[in-house]
C-alpha cells in the first residue's frame, strides 16, 4: 500500500506543479475563471526569482509562475496561513510580473495580463462560508466594467465542501485532492485515483519517491509552518489582550525578535510579520545594543 506526502508541503507542492507542465495546465484550466475559447492549451515555467529594478531591493521569490500560449502570465502559490502581508505580497508580485512585460521604449498594448492564483490553508473571510474569492478591479457601480490587467482568485482551502461544486467537476476533484492526500493517507477514494491527472499527481506524491535528504527537507518545512504559526497566533493574542493597535504592534515587534533568534531569515521575518525590511532590521538591531 503506497505512503503519500502532504501536496500542500512547498517540495512537493512544486514537485508536482513546478516540474510538470500538464498538470499545471490542468490544475489552471480548473481553478481559473476563464472563458471556454480561452482556456490554456500550453504552458512554459518562468523564473520564479522576480529581480527588482533597484538592486538595493530584495528579489521575490514565487512558488510557480509560468506564461500560456495566449502571452498571459500566472502566479501560483501555496499558503499554509493567512497574514494581512500574504494579499499585500500577491499584488507585488503579480504587479511586477506586469510591469516587468515591457521593455524600455515598448508600447502599453503589448501588456498581457497577469493572475495570481493563492491556494490557502486556513480561513481569512469569517462573514461570508464562500471558499472561492476572485477580485477584478471594476467600476463599483456598473461591475461590468472591468480593467483588464490584474486578476485574482483566492482559495480557502477548509472551507471546501466537494457537494458544492458539483458543476466544476475538475477544480472540485484538485482541491479534494490538496486536502485530502496526507501523510497519513493509505486508502485514496477512486474519484481521484480515476482521473488521469490526478492520478500521475499521486505518483508524484508517493513517499518512496524521494530521497533522504528530501524528505528531511520535507519535515524541516513542517517545522518551520508549525513556528511561525506558533510566533503570529502568539503575537495576536498578546495584541487582543492588550485590546489596542499597540498592543499588536508590540506583540508583532516580540514576533521579529523570536523569529530572528529562531534562525529565520529577514525575508521569512517580513512576510510573517508584515513589516518592511529597514523596520524588522532596525528592530533586530536596536535589541542587539540594549543587550
Amino acid at each position: 500500500m503506497a505512503r503519500y506526502l502532504d501536496p500542500k508541503n512547498d517540495l512537493i507542492f512544486k514537485r508536482i506543479f513546478g516540474e510538470h507542465p500538464d498538470l499545471l495546465k490542468s490544475f489552471l484550466n480548473a481553478l481559473m475563471p476563464l472563458e471556454p475559447g480561452q482556456l490554456i492549451e500550453r504552458v512554459a515555467y518562468l523564473s520564479p526569482e522576480q529581480v527588482p529594478d533597484n538592486p538595493a531591493k530584495k528579489n521575490s521569490i514565487v512558488d510557480v509562475r509560468c506564461k500560456d500560449n495566449h502571452g498571459r502570465q500566472f502566479i501560483v502559490e501555496m499558503q499554509m496561513y493567512w497574514t494581512s502581508a500574504f494579499s499585500n505580497r500577491m499584488v507585488f508580485n503579480t504587479s511586477k510580473a506586469y510591469v516587468s512585460q515591457l521593455k524600455k521604449g515598448e508600447e502599453y498594448e503589448l501588456l498581457q495580463p497577469v493572475y495570481g492564483l493563492a491556494i490557502i490553508n486556513s480561513v481569512f473571510d469569517h462573514k461570508t462560508p464562500e471558499f472561492y474569492h476572485y477580485y477584478q478591479t471594476v467600476n463599483r457601480k456598473n461591475t461590468d466594467e472591468v480593467i483588464k490587467g490584474l486578476e485574482f482568485v483566492l482559495v480557502e482551502l477548509p472551507k471546501f465542501k466537494p457537494e458544492s461544486w458539483t458543476e466544476r467537476r475538475m477544480a472540485a476533484l484538485w482541491l479534494r485532492f490538496l486536502k485530502e492526500i496526507k501523510d497519513e493517507t493509505r486508502d485514496v477514494p477512486q474519484e481521484l485515483l480515476s482521473d488521469k491527472d490526478i492520478s500521475k499527481a499521486l505518483d508524484l506524491c508517493e513517499r518512496g519517491a524521494f530521497t533522504e535528504g528530501e524528505l528531511e527537507a520535507y519535515d524541516r518545512y513542517w517545522d518551520a509552518v508549525s513556528v511561525e504559526k506558533s510566533l503570529l497566533s502568539g503575537s495576536y493574542a498578546e495584541g487582543r489582550a492588550d485590546g489596542e493597535a499597540i498592543g499588536i504592534q508590540k506583540g508583532l515587534r516580540d514576533v521579529v525578535l523570536k523569529a530572528h533568534r529562531a534562525g529565520m531569515t529577514l525575508t521569512d521575518i517580513c512576510t510573517l510579520t508584515g513589516f518592511p525590511e529597514e523596520e524588522a532590521d532596525k528592530i533586530i538591531h536596536n535589541s542587539q545594543r540594549r543587550n
